[in-house]
Order: C-alpha cells, then structure tokens, then sequence
C-alpha cells in the first residue's frame, strides 16, 4: 500500500516542483485533530491515485520555511501543484469523497509529453 510521504525543504523543488503528475501537498502538524483524521484518508487515497496523482506531507512545525513560503495559516492545509505552479488551494479536512472527487479532476491536469499548458481546477 502506498501512504502519503512526508518530505523536507530539500525535497520539496523535486519531489513537487519539478513531478510530472500533480501533487497535492498536505501542510499538518503532529498536534492538530483534524490532521489525523485525514491522514488515513490521504494515506488511502495516495495508494488509489498512485500513478497519476502524488500525495506528500509537509508538517509545518518542522518545516517553518516551507509553511511560510506557502503562507500556511491554519492546518490542515491542501495545496495542489501542476507543473511547478499552485494550482488549488484548501484549508480545513474535506471529507474523504470531496477530496477523491477533486483528486479525479487533478489527475486529468496531467500534461501531454511536450505540453506547456495547464489549467487551474
């Protein structure tokens, strides 16, 4: 079973940045409720869209840097990634079908070999 990775600033231009499929990064902390209840969720959901979309966890206690880059204000906080660029933005734990239902129209964002176009969901 694949689970959401946790990644660090070091990882983050490669493993988001510069990913061929989408990502959809979930700011956390280790103390927030509604944190763990996504976690399954995510974990599930990252083995369901394993291929298409990557999901990878940034907890913001740890990585300072990377929350106040991305201006994270209240955790959880969703934010998807499509060539490099922000494409959605959610605080707050969507429930498991919301978010299965957003990962299905992010997955269609993947571009073709040579496409530099995108669109925002």
């Amino acid at each position: 079973m694949t689970h959401a990775v946790p990644i660090h600033s070091a990882d983050f231009q490669t493993e988001v940045l510069e990913a061929s499929n989408p990502v959809l990064v979930d700011f956390y902390a280790t103390w927030c409720p509604p944190c763990k209840m996504l976690a399954p969720i995510l974990d599930q959901l990252s083995s369901e869209f394993a291929g298409r979309v990557k999901i990878v966890k940034v907890n913001v206690d740890e990585e300072r840097s990377l929350a106040s880059a991305y201006r994270i204000e209240s955790v959880p906080t969703l934010i998807a990634f499509h060539d490099g660029q922000v494409v959605h933005r959610s605080p707050g734990a969507p429930s498991a079908s919301a978010l299965r239902s957003f990962l299905n129209q992010l997955a269609e964002l993947k571009s073709p070999p040579g496409s530099t176009t995108s669109k925002a969901v």
